[in-house]
């Protein structure tokens, strides 16, 4: 997976820009692939739901909260083109060391968990110099196109990054991450030997691998469950390797999420409703009967209802305009009599002269005989002369 880069320091500092291409080309395999291209819109449906979790110290003191969410939106591309997709938010507020910190998340992803647009924003206060990052991910055209900047105090670099789109293939965002642990939670299965690809907390393209830590039981609040442990590993370029494990419910449901190497924890205090874990039934398929409506009494009383009512119309107005009878039985009277090949040009020469828009019968005959149809074109005659 190959990019380019643009890179921009503060004004202050008088930084130019840079592009490169120094990126090595990474893949994802096959088992990756296959495991994406196997997600079952009918089985991410069953993970949309919210949680939170309470964030701990080593002590077990509270530090924070953590709120991760899934539901159903609606995303406007570039071109201003609505479509369905997955809203994924998560946000996260708490103390490490008695200072504030913070991230924040919000991703749209395609049903198979492709990436839309994604904005993360991570905060910490330190007290002597304040640090925030930043970084989108949106899709543009052919291409992902990354943006991420940090900011040092009053120093802000902001960093351009281009990925081709076709490389993406394999490409687990950290929204898409969310839904995928969910899935292997509901599968109780993670794939074996899969290699995905991510970004490491630089904004590095690297590799991604989940394994299965078996299952174990733990203490919620006054009820012991099992829980399914999957641990993912980012594996940075530039560095060690980033791990996290995840504790998680038969449903989908996070139960308790571990940094290595990181004091504290986030945990749930209350056991979720648990959500049913037999298999999704596929939609139920109704066969198309015709309707004899002739046998259903409300649909024949409304029919001879209606029929009546048009007869009394149709009778009413005959009434009121008896030149309309008399031309009509005029007009068959001499149809019958003159017994044309062609009725409708037989019927248009008939009611021609009665037309407001009919042209004044010339004085000379023509051998060119004219039109009994109106023309559309309200310029041209039906006699095809000149005007």
């Amino acid at each position: 997976m190959s990019s380019k880069h643009q890179s921009t320091g503060p004004r202050a500092k008088d930084h130019q820009p840079s592009t490169r291409e120094s990126l090595p080309t990474l893949e994802a395999n096959a088992e990756a692939i296959h495991f994406l291209n196997n997600l079952q819109q009918e089985e991410l449906q069953m993970l949309l739901f919210s949680e939170t979790l309470a964030m701990v110290s080593d002590t077990g003191e509270p530090q924070g909260e953590l709120t991760i969410e899934v539901q159903r939106g609606n995303y406007k591309d570039e071109f201003g083109v609505m479509s369905h997709c997955l809203l994924v938010h998560a946000f996260s507020q708490g103390f490490v060391d008695k200072m504030l910190c913070g991230i924040s998340l919000l991703g749209y992803l395609s049903w198979d968990l492709h990436i839309m647009e994604q904005h993360t924003q991570e905060f910490i206060k330190l007290h002597i110099l304040p640090t925030e990052r930043k970084m989108s991910l949106v899709r543009q055209d052919d291409q992902l196109v990354m943006t991420r900047s940090v900011k040092e105090g009053e120093e802000v670099k902001t960093e351009v990054t281009f990925f081709p789109w076709s490389s993406t293939v394999g490409f687990v965002s950290e929204a898409a991450n969310l839904l995928l642990l969910r899935v292997m939670a509901w599968r109780q299965l993670v794939p074996s030997n899969a290699r995905f690809l991510a970004l490491d907390t630089e904004g590095k393209l690297c590799y991604s691998t989940y394994q299965a830590l078996g299952i174990q039981t733990i203490q919620v609040g006054h009820q012991e469950v099992d829980v399914f442990i999957v641990e993912q590993t980012v594996h940075s370029d530039e560095g060690i390797p980033g791990s996290c494990q995840f504790y998680l419910l038969s449903d989908g449901h996070l139960a308790k999420r571990i940094q290595v190497g990181s004091p504290g924890c986030c945990m749930i205090t209350k056991m979720p409703i648990l959500r049913d874990k037999d298999e999704i039934e596929p939609a139920p398929v109704f066969e198309k009967k015709s309707l004899v409506w002739e046998e259903d009494m409300e649909l024949y009383s409304r029919f001879l209802g209606r029929k009546e009512e048009l007869r009394v119309s149709h009778h009413s107005y005959l009434r009121q305009h008896p030149e309309a009878q008399a031309l009509i039985s005029d007009f068959l009277l001499f149809l019958l009599l003159r017994r044309p090949a062609d009725v409708v040009t037989f019927a248009a020469e008939y009611f021609g002269p009665f037309a407001k828009r009919n042209p004044p019968t010339p004085a000379l005959r023509s051998s060119n005989r004219p039109s009994p149809f109106r023309s559309l074109d309200p310029e041209r005659p039906t006699d095809g002369a000149p005007r």
